[in-house]
C-alpha cells in the first residue's frame, strides 16, 4: 500500500514515517489529492459530531485526542493516538503527555485569570498545540479546530485563519500558507503579533 501512495508535502508539513503510512485505512488512495479529499470528508463528519454534542470541555486531554480521532478515524488507524516518532517539528515524543498537560493547565489559568485578551489566548493556545505536535499528522487542522472551539466556548467568534485576505487553502502551497508558517515561526520567538494579525485577516 505505501509503495502506491506518493505524497508531496507542502512547505512546513510533517512527513509521515513508513510505519505511519502503513496506517492508511482505504486501499484505493494513491495521490495527495485523493487523500486530502477523504480527510476533508472525515473532518466534516467530525464537525457534525461536534454539533450533536450538548457540551464538551475543550481544555481536556481526553477531548484533545477524541477530536483528532473523530477527524481522521476513517483515514488513519492511528487517529487520536500520540505519535511515537521524532518529526521535523514538535517536542520529543516522550514529552508529549507532559507538555500537553502543561498547555491545558496554562490555558485554564489564562482563561480563569484573564491573563491575556481572548484572541491572544487563542493564538497562544494554537501555537503551542502546533509546537507540541501531538499526532503523526493533521496537527495544524486539529489545532485550528481546537482553537475555534475554545474561542466559541468563551463566547468569541472563531478565527478566519487568513481566509479574508486569501482564498488559498492552508493545506496547499501558496501565500496564505506562507504567512501562516511565518506567523507560527515568529511565535516560536515569543512574538505573537504576526499570528494575532493572521488569524483575524
Amino acid at each position: 500500500m505505501t509503495k502506491k501512495l506518493e505524497l508531496h508535502y507542502p512547505h512546513g508539513a510533517t512527513p509521515l514515517e513508513p510505519e505511519e503510512l502503513d496506517g492508511l485505512i482505504p486501499d484505493y488512495i494513491t495521490t495527495r489529492g485523493e487523500l486530502n479529499e477523504l480527510e476533508h470528508k472525515n473532518i466534516q463528519g467530525a464537525v457534525r459530531w461536534l454539533r450533536g454534542r450538548k457540551s464538551f470541555d475543550v481544555i481536556d486531554s481526553g477531548f484533545v485526542h477524541a477530536l483528532h480521532r473523530k477527524m481522521f478515524s476513517q483515514v488513519w488507524k492511528w487517529a487520536g493516538k500520540a505519535r511515537t516518532s521524532g518529526k521535523n517539528i514538535g517536542v520529543d515524543w516522550t514529552q508529549i503527555t507532559s507538555q500537553t498537560a502543561q498547555l491545558l493547565g496554562d490555558t485554564k489559568f489564562w482563561v480563569d485569570n484573564q491573563t491575556f485578551p481572548i484572541d491572544e489566548i487563542g493564538a497562544r493556545f494554537h501555537h503551542r498545540l502546533v509546537q507540541i505536535h501531538i499526532f503523526p499528522n493533521g496537527n495544524g487542522r486539529h489545532a485550528r479546530l481546537m482553537t475555534d472551539l475554545l474561542l466559541e466556548s468563551l463566547g468569541c467568534t472563531s478565527f478566519t485563519w487568513g481566509s479574508n485576505a486569501s482564498s488559498d487553502p492552508l493545506e496547499a502551497e501558496g501565500k496564505r500558507r506562507e504567512e501562516y508558517i511565518f506567523a507560527l515561526r515568529t511565535a516560536d520567538k515569543n512574538d505573537y503579533q504576526s499570528l494575532k494579525k493572521f488569524v483575524r485577516s
